[in-house]
């Protein structure tokens, strides 16, 4: 287990041994179960006989997808829990991918001023990243998470056997976010992610233990990213404008939040070259992994220019500067580097012909 800045990462042997036993401790006076409509279907019927309460269950179901994570979509869990006479001594159960943890997490925490919640993640991308460390939140518009705060789950439960329904493009969202962390921490994890041809199913578990420990530890650190933290923003200054800009022209594909990051990796490694000398040769192979992995987006001047100017409503960016993580080497971060237009536009074209 992971300790986090309040609660706990508990894995499948013991996860719902704890829900129980915090339960029996708190004694809420009604459980609220947030799922979507697809964790309601594939989720919620194996996660509902392993809960032993006497206390009322009640199920709030959101349409599922990220164009649902909005204020509308808050305004009807808040007004359920109001309908259902929830009070401050509630509980929320998020059962459900990014969405559902983040949104779920910022209904709790604004909830008659705020209410106990635990997270049940449901993809690899809210196991490894959206469900730990405490921030939750909401879009704005087509603006990424531009509503939220900063407040713990009492626990996060682990359970990978929730992978079995999930779609493969789900899955290489999350995988994008394993090789972040490998990108940033450790060289030798990143290797290991990064072959995908020589892992198991058998080492998933393994996998996702060792991402949310390099989470875990950096938001221990830095609760509030004032420093550290802001490592684990590498790739996504770029890659949330991308998936911004991609949720709102209907003549681009919409990209899953891991697909943007993933083009983002590649484009913050080559910014990382050109500014901080970061190898070439590693560029090259990441580049060669992340292509193969996701293929490739094209995108004319125009887009780009509409990207570059998303980008400055970045919530890392301070006094008008947009604030980029980059890489020195693999485990080597340099955070709130400015970069100029030029060379992100120089980054878009190594892409292109990649």
């Amino acid at each position: 287990m992971e300790n986090t800045a309040k609660g706990t990462v508990f894995y499948k042997e013991e996860a719902y041994q704890k829900i129980n036993d915090f339960l029996v401790q708190h004694t809420p006076s009604k459980i609220f179960i947030l799922v979507d409509t697809n964790t309601h279907e594939h989720c919620l019927p194996g996660f509902l006989p392993k809960i032993s309460t006497a206390t009322t269950i009640e199920i709030i179901e959101i349409e599922a997808g990220e164009p649902f994570k909005n204020l509308d979509t808050c305004m009807g869990v808040w007004q359920t829990m109001s309908d259902l006479e929830g009070d401050r001594k509630s509980l929320m159960i998020n059962l459900g991918g990014g969405v559902v943890t983040d949104l779920g997490g910022f209904v709790a925490s604004t909830f008659k001023r705020g209410i106990n919640y635990i997270n049940v993640p449901t993809t690899l991308l809210a196991m490894v990243d959206a469900s730990v460390g405490g921030k939750t939140g909401v879009d704005l518009g087509n603006l990424k998470n531009q509503i939220g705060v900063i407040s713990n789950a009492e626990m996060v439960i682990v359970d990978s056997d929730y992978l079995a329904t999930l779609p493969s493009e789900e899955m290489r969202s999350g995988l994008a976010e394993i090789l972040k962390h490998g990108l940033i921490a450790d060289e030798a994890y990143w290797e290991k992610v990064g072959n995908l041809g020589e892992l198991t199913l058998n080492d998933l578990d393994d996998i996702i233990r060792v991402s949310v420990g390099i989470k875990a530890k950096v938001v221990a650190e830095d609760p509030y990213e004032n420093g550290l933290r802001k490592t684990l923003n590498y790739g996504h200054t770029l890659g949330h404008a991308i998936e911004s800009y991609c949720l709102t022209h209907t003549q681009k594909k919409t990209l899953l939040h891991g697909e943007a990051v993933a083009l983002g990796i590649i484009l913050a490694t080559y910014i990382s070259k050109e500014l901080k000398d970061f190898p070439s040769e590693k560029l090259d192979s990441i580049t060669k992994r992340i292509v193969e992995l996701y293929g490739k987006v094209e995108f004319s001047k125009n887009d780009i220019d509409a990207i570059i100017d998303l980008m400055k409503y970045d919530k890392k960016n301070e006094a008008g500067k947009i604030n980029f993580v980059l890489l020195k080497d693999i485990g080597e971060t340099e955070i709130d580097c400015q970069v100029p237009n030029n060379i992100i536009f120089d980054a878009f074209e190594f892409y292109k012909n990649a």
